[in-house]
């Protein structure tokens, strides 16, 4: 990922952030005057989803800090912890409020008030989220047009791009829940609905959140980069003058724009110290012209059965 896709991802949460918190506004106005716990349900998944992109932005600010003794790769990873986070709000604050609210509205139901109020802001906030919604549609598309909605969701290395998205995408069927529970609770006659709606949110947003704590958590604990670049690398070593063999690569991950990379190449038998440092150095220049994105290149000179040997004794194979 290049610093401008890291710039457009920000601008995405920049626009998510704006319209949550109109639409949050809007919802919780409407809720108190309906009284409508779907409603509610609403208005704490918007308040959630902006206090959400805040955290978000933040974890960008905090992650853009460059590397210093105590954090010698720099502070990528706050950006993924931040991400974290975001997700257990979503479930604590999301999902539990919702429930909590569609419990005591089943156990207990009032009739809605005004529910002409309620369709207005709820097609309404439809129109806004869908706005968002496609921006951060195109984006995410844009960076992972050859890949599959759950395999570009599992391989993004960049936590708001899907988050946003995934969070719009939840907002959107959120609403039309909340439509269809208002609609049965008024033209039924049986507010009941009201609270099975609200529950029903609450559970869209459990789920929601368990995704996101997954992919976030994988990307915090170190996942590789995208198989390209690691293919991409271990070409630019085995047709470097002076290697006999790149015998593998080792990637992780540290920010959605930056990347460790541990190589492990076999030099030719006749090359001196001087020769093989020359190699090396020749080797960095050319991976770090095509991939800016590797903050961080250890070149380790070993022959392949060294190498495979110690990959069996760490890993358990030797392939």
């Amino acid at each position: 990922m290049t610093k401008t896709a890291e710039g457009s991802s920000k601008s995405i949460v920049y626009a998510a952030l704006v319209g949550n918190a109109l639409v949050a506004v809007t919802k919780i106005g409407a809720a108190v005057w309906t009284g409508s716990s779907a409603m509610m349900s609403e208005a704490v998944h918007s308040v959630v989803d902006t206090t959400n992109e805040v955290l978000l932005l933040y974890g960008y600010h905090r992650a853009s800090r460059p590397p210093d003794e105590s954090h010698p790769l720099g502070y990528g990873r706050e950006l993924y912890f931040w991400s974290f986070i975001v997700a257990l709000l979503i479930f604590a604050l999301g999902a539990g409020a919702s429930l909590y609210q569609g419990i005591l509205h089943v156990t207990a139901p009032e009739p809605i008030e005004d529910p002409v109020v309620s369709f207005v802001v709820l097609g309404l906030s439809f129109v806004f989220e869908g706005i968002s919604w496609f921006f951060a549609w195109r984006r995410f598309r844009s960076e992972s047009s050859r890949l599959g909605w759950y395999e570009a969701f599992v391989r993004s290395k960049d936590p708001p791009a899907f988050m946003v998205l995934l969070e719009d995408s939840a907002a959107l069927v959120g609403i039309v829940i909340a439509t269809a529970a208002t609609a049965a609770a008024v033209f039924l006659a049986q507010p009941v609905w009201d609270g099975v709606g609200s529950i029903l949110i609450g559970m869209l947003l459990a789920i929601t959140s368990i995704g996101f704590a997954r992919e976030s958590k994988s990307l915090l604990v170190g996942e590789p980069a995208h198989s390209d670049l690691s293919r991409s690398i271990l070409d630019i070593a085995r047709h470097s003058p002076g290697v006999l063999r790149a015998n593998g690569l080792l990637t992780v991950q540290l920010s959605p724009a930056e990347v460790v990379a541990a190589l492990s190449v076999e030099f030719a038998d006749d090359k001196r110290a001087d020769d093989i440092e020359r190699c090396v150095i020749a080797i960095e220049t050319e991976i770090r012209r095509q991939h800016p994105s590797v903050a961080a290149l250890f070149i380790k000179p070993q022959t392949n059965a060294r190498f495979h040997a110690v990959r069996a004794r760490r890993w358990g194979t030797g392939t």
